[in-house]
């Protein structure tokens, strides 16, 4: 007996198809062009040997791009794809380039945001062998004082904060490290001027103030160093204040929230770590001190 379900099959067209030449519908993936003859088509790391540098023409790789891909991942903090990023585009750089330089400068970086102090060293001071009075080197250099600093070498890194100055005049950042390296070592009115120079850059954060404050108290300018911290307080209550009423929509109360906290990064935004604490005389909160590192290139 015929099964119903025969009856009721649907019928497919039956028509000539596609030539076997047809690309539009394959699955297959792309050929990849390489020497049968050298290479097992199974083994599973021929990709990877294919896009080793060895293998891959430098000019095949935008390097700028590349830059931009690692810079991109800093902006959302995956800091360990970005090491990465920029590793291979300072392997992929024409050798002791800028491009190279930057690439290492932005690895350091990476580094520091991870707290992989050792590694952001060797990163800067690679940069730093590859030139070092470029356009890049006076990031560097302060990037490079930064990370010592946060690895217990304070003498080396105060030696790198001053290389940084000499190189670019007009770094701020670099200006505010050095002041903040001489106040550690008691050169309190050295440091003032230090903090006057990158304030005068354009470096004008209440962190800036709160450390030109310490150093005038420490270098005995007491009333000024009282009226220079009020007007850091002053600073950092109108940026709260503007903070909430940004996330809110509308201003705070009488008086605001103030909260204590660390210095801001002065508008950049690399790698602002933790210094140490000091003594502040007249009752008022410390707030927690930091050196500065600079941001990515580029960012």
């Amino acid at each position: 007996m015929t099964d119903e379900r025969d009856d009721d099959r649907h019928e497919f067209s039956a028509g000539q198809g596609v030539d076997a030449g047809y690309e539009e519908f394959t699955l297959d993936p792309e050929e990849i062009d390489a020497d049968p003859n050298t290479v097992d088509p199974v083994d599973s790391r021929v990709l990877t040997d294919i896009m080793d540098k060895r293998n891959v023409e430098s000019d095949a790789v935008d390097v700028e791009r590349l830059v931009d891909v690692g810079l991109s991942y800093m902006g959302i903090n995956r800091f360990e794809e970005a090491t990465e990023t920029f590793e291979r585009a300072a392997s992929f750089a024409e050798e002791d380039s800028l491009d190279a330089q930057e690439a290492w400068v932005n690895k350091g970086a990476a580094h520091a945001e991870l707290e992989e102090y050792d590694q952001a060293i060797g990163a800067y001071q690679e940069a730093l062998r590859i030139d070092g009075d470029s356009e890049h080197a006076a990031t560097a250099e302060t990037n490079l004082a930064y990370a010592l600093w946060e690895s217990g070498q304070g003498e080396q890194a105060l030696e790198h904060a001053e290389r940084a100055v000499e190189t670019d005049p007009r770094f701020a950042e670099a200006w505010y490290n050095r002041g903040f390296l001489l106040v550690e070592r008691g050169l309190a009115e050295d440091a003032v001027s230090c903090f006057d120079n990158a304030i005068r850059l354009g470096y004008r954060s209440a962190g800036v103030l709160e450390e030109k404050a310490r150093a005038l108290e420490e270098a005995g300018e007491h009333e000024q160093a009282e009226e220079v911290a009020d007007r850091a307080d002053e600073i950092r209550r109108e940026a709260e204040e503007q903070m909430v009423e940004e996330q809110t929509g509308q201003a705070p109360g009488p008086g605001g929230a103030r909260q204590g906290g660390r210095p801001g990064a002065g508008g950049q935004p690399g790698a602002g770590g933790r210094g140490g604490r000091g003594g502040q005389g007249g009752g008022r909160e410390e707030p927690e001190r930091e050196l500065q590192g600079e941001g990515p290139e580029g960012f």
